[in-house]
């Protein structure tokens, strides 16, 4: 039984520890095969993908995160033990937020925070609440890929919108996997890229904050993998994007558009191909019946716009009881939308990973080396 929410998963499962201006960041993964060939370097080259290079849009709070593994890999293998990872927190500065504790930031979970944990949550940078808090996301997701990719599942995230400025063009995979990480923003489309950088920073000038969708497709993901009716493959995907700080909406494939369409327009008809079965369309987004169809899992987040803006804003000062006016100084994001590309892509790739250990597909130990 997982409690306190702070675990997910049935046969893979993540727990996440620490706090924004705590010590530290770190994630345990127990269930993972023993005989994955894993090293730091897999964890790093993941966790550098969270923060773009390029400064001027995003946080001025740049942690060097560099992953110590505690346990579970000898020998640069994976024991099948619990695997321990964390990142150091060494930028933080907190005397922003001493000045501000009585005054919850609205957007925020201050006020809840407050109310649920009886004053004692850290609050400082948001605490467990906070944007940061991804980087174990980010660690389990790199076990996760590799799993996967045993299995040749490739899952690739990427932005498709920010602000009012969308992505109009089918984006063919190649680009996506050329040009995701070749821009600030993680779109694959360069054109919009450009568009959307412009976006951030003008609301950058303004003290406002964007908002903007990502998309995430997953490839090669075998047919009938799911635990309907709870524990559909949908339903877990969604609770865990769900989990990303800032998600507000999810949906798969055709969406929300579904409901305006007629069933003739929605289905997605079935052909032979090569000898395979295939679908001639993806409405479904790669799901039927909480199960995979075998085509591509084709899954999107709405990413609010970041709370922490430098308008002022009014609140209400709880230690006196009266309202009163805010105004949010430090390091903030004036857009989310980048830091949550490869967050989202960590986040389906562990519950599919999840899924792929309770379907009996990844053995208990890995056949990487045999």
């Amino acid at each position: 039984m997982l409690l306190a929410g702070n675990s997910v998963g049935k046969e893979f499962v993540v727990t996440c520890f620490g706090e924004s201006h705590g010590r530290c960041v770190g994630v345990i993964v127990d269930g993972c095969p023993a005989g994955l060939l894993l090293s730091e370097q897999d964890f790093q080259i993941e966790v550098e993908k969270r923060i773009p290079p390029q400064p001027e849009i995003v946080s001025e709070r740049r942690e060097k995160d560099i992953v110590e593994v505690l346990a579970g890999i000898f020998n640069g293998f994976t024991t099948g033990a619990p695997i321990c990872t964390l990142v150091w927190n060494k930028e933080a500065i907190s005397t922003d937020y001493e000045q501000i504790k009585d005054t919850p930031r609205p957007g925020h979970a201050d006020y809840p925070a407050r109310i649920k944990y009886g004053g004692f949550n850290d609050y400082r940078g948001g605490g467990r609440f906070s944007g940061r808090t991804t980087v174990a996301f980010m660690m389990a997701g790199a076990v996760a890929k590799k799993l996967l990719g045993l299995f040749n599942i490739e899952v690739l995230a990427y932005a498709i919108e920010i602000g009012e400025v969308k992505v109009k063009k089918k984006l063919k995979l190649e680009e996506i996997r050329r040009n995701t990480y070749k821009n600030a923003v993680r779109c694959p489309d360069l054109e919009s890229a450009k568009a959307m950088k412009e976006t951030i920073l003008k609301a950058k000038n303004e003290g406002d904050s964007v908002g903007g969708i990502v998309e995430c497709v997953a490839m090669n993901v075998p047919v009938g993998v799911g635990e309907p009716i709870f524990d559909s493959l949908d339903a877990d995907i969604a609770k865990m994007l769900f989990d990303v700080p800032a998600v507000k909406g999810v949906e798969f494939g055709t969406g929300f558009k579904a409901a305006q369409l007629k069933g003739s327009e929605n289905n997605d008809v079935y052909a032979i191909r090569g000898g395979k079965i295939v679908a001639l369309t993806n409405n479904a987004g790669g799901v039927l019946g909480g199960l995979s169809s075998g085509m591509p899992i084709l899954v999107r987040a709405a990413v609010k716009p970041t709370s922490s803006i430098s308008k002022e804003q009014k609140t209400v000062d709880l230690s006196k009881m009266e309202e009163t006016i805010i105004q949010i100084r430090g390091r903030h994001d004036p857009c989310i939308v980048p830091k949550a590309v490869p967050v989202i892509e960590s986040a389906v790739a562990v519950v599919l990973a999840d899924h792929m250990l309770q379907a009996g597909i990844i053995p208990k130990v890995s056949q990487e080396q045999k």
